[in-house]
């Protein structure tokens, strides 16, 4: 399995950017997808992840209502619309594959449930 991220960059705050992560290696469409930050010493944390189905979205609180995530299946791809950035948004996203197809999963939120990482891609929100 292969994930490639791509869309990361420096923005000002209150700007926007989309991620972008496609996958092969399996069938995109069975598996769960997240997306995970990590800034500069801290440790990696969960913004938010879609089930294989995309019907049921999980976001960390410190992005609800300014991050979207969403999958097109046909290009085996998921999203992260990141908008009214702000500087603590700066880090290095990663996305992420389930390790376990359909409702295998049992929290979202847990990195230790995704078997396949992309390499991250940097995100800079400049105040």
């Amino acid at each position: 399995v292969q994930l490639v991220e791509s869309g990361g960059g420096l923005v000002q705050a209150g700007g926007s950017l989309r991620l972008s992560c496609k996958a092969s290696g399996r069938t995109f469409s069975n598996y769960a997808m997240g997306w995970f930050r990590q800034a500069p010493g801290k440790e990696r944390e969960f913004v938010t992840a879609i089930t294989w189905t995309g019907g049921n979205l999980n976001y960390a609180d410190s992005v609800k209502g300014r991050f979207t995530i969403s999958r097109d299946n046909a290009k085996n791809t998921v999203y992260l619309q990141m908008n009214s950035l702000k500087p603590e948004d700066t880090g290095v996203y990663y996305c992420a594959q389930s390790g376990q197809s359909g409702w295998g999963i049992q929290r979202y939120s847990d990195d230790d449930e995704y078997a396949y990482w992309g390499q991250g891609t940097q995100v800079t929100v400049s105040s």
